[in-house]
């Protein structure tokens, strides 16, 4: 875990002031987003929502530790503040919520919080966790064979980590040297299920060594340690050293989704002692301290962030559904205008519609 920080922000990052503001700035508009998902939710408009509140301090300091343009990101449904990072736009990520037909990861055909976006070299990911493993590993391994300096970085939680394809993935990583990173957000529940009846270890990253890659355990809270993490990991892929297995230990704010009540299973202490570790107000402190934010910057920060939730709510919202006619589109194979056969999957979209 990270300890004995430097009280300057910027002389332990090594970042400019400006970047450290605009990472916080990114964290606050992923919580904005999250919570008036919930809302929305709450009153109907849209049917549900998988949170990343607790999560964003972690994402948003790893992938400032990245090149969008550049390197891949497989997220997973909590990957709010890493799609924002590579460039998803707050209205691209309501289309998404609201399964709008120009929703860029799939034209309005998944669920909610799987996200998706090719413009943004962001993999679309999928319900069955941990698959995205193995897609990073095979993009990882295409950069290597092409000699693209490319770094895939994959995210799950800590009970995708488990399964069998993550192994076969790391495992893969391992004997070929790819240029990967595996980032596991750590939060402690697996749905309603705790760690110490998921896992036979405490820390998650010890299991790298059986992949002969590097196992980094980083406070997930610590947005500048989960930064400087990446960066050696970052570093070391385009070194040509191979992968790295980093795991952030964050906080769940939230359910699991907006069908779970964790009332249930998480003692009023657990889940004060989770509110004590969000990395939002965390931050802010800390730049607070350093004299880095100051209250009318924060202030501003704060009004452009309303403006650009109620702008991408009040867009997605008034945007159109997919047309039911295109249902069957990327199942079956469909003929084109001139009447060649496609298989699925591989017929263009018309202008608009978003990916495949």
């Amino acid at each position: 875990m990270t300890t004995g920080r430097d009280a300057d922000p910027v002389r332990r990052s090594g970042l400019p002031a400006a970047r450290l503001r605009e990472i916080y700035r990114l964290m606050a508009l992923a919580r904005a987003l999250d919570e008036r998902a919930w809302i929305l939710n709450r009153s109907g408009r849209v049917h549900f929502v998988i949170s990343a509140q607790g999560h964003e301090g972690a994402e948003a300091g790893i992938c400032a530790a990245v090149t969008p343009g550049r390197d891949w990101l497989l997220p997973y449904y909590r990957s709010m503040a890493a799609m924002l990072s590579f460039g998803m736009t707050p209205r691209e990520l309501m289309l998404q919520q609201f399964g709008r037909a120009d929703d860029p990861g799939s034209g309005g055909r998944q669920m909610p919080a799987h996200y998706g976006g090719a413009a943004y070299r962001i993999f679309s990911s999928s319900s069955p966790v941990g698959t995205q493993a193995l897609h990073a590993a095979g993009i990882a391994l295409a950069a290597k064979l092409r000699g693209e300096p490319q770094v895939a970085v994959v995210m799950m939680g800590e009970g995708a980590s488990n399964q069998g394809d993550v192994h076969e993935a790391l495992n893969f990583a391992g004997i070929h040297r790819l240029p990967m990173v595996l980032v596991v957000e750590n939060n402690g529940y697996a749905i309603s299920v705790p760690a110490e009846k998921q896992l036979a270890v405490r820390d998650l990253a010890v299991r790298a060594a059986g992949y002969n890659m590097p196992g980094v355990t980083v406070d997930g809270t610590d947005v500048l340690g989960c930064y400087l993490a990446m960066r050696e990991a970052v570093a070391r892929v385009l070194a040509g050293d191979g992968a790295t297995f980093i795991e952030a230990k964050v906080t769940r704010l939230t359910g699991h989704s907006s069908d779970d009540q964790q009332t249930r299973y998480r003692t009023e202490d657990d889940l004060a002692e989770g509110r004590g570790r969000d990395p939002l107000p965390a931050f802010r402190d800390e730049l607070r301290a350093a004299g880095l934010l100051d209250e009318a910057t924060e202030a501003s920060i704060a009004a452009e962030i309303r403006g650009l939730v109620d702008d991408a709510t009040d867009f997605a919202e008034a945007a159109a559904d997919p047309d039911p006619a295109t249902l069957t589109r990327h199942v079956y194979a469909e003929p084109d205008d001139a009447g060649q056969l496609h298989p699925p999957g591989t017929r263009p979209l018309e202008p608009g519609r978003g990916g495949s």
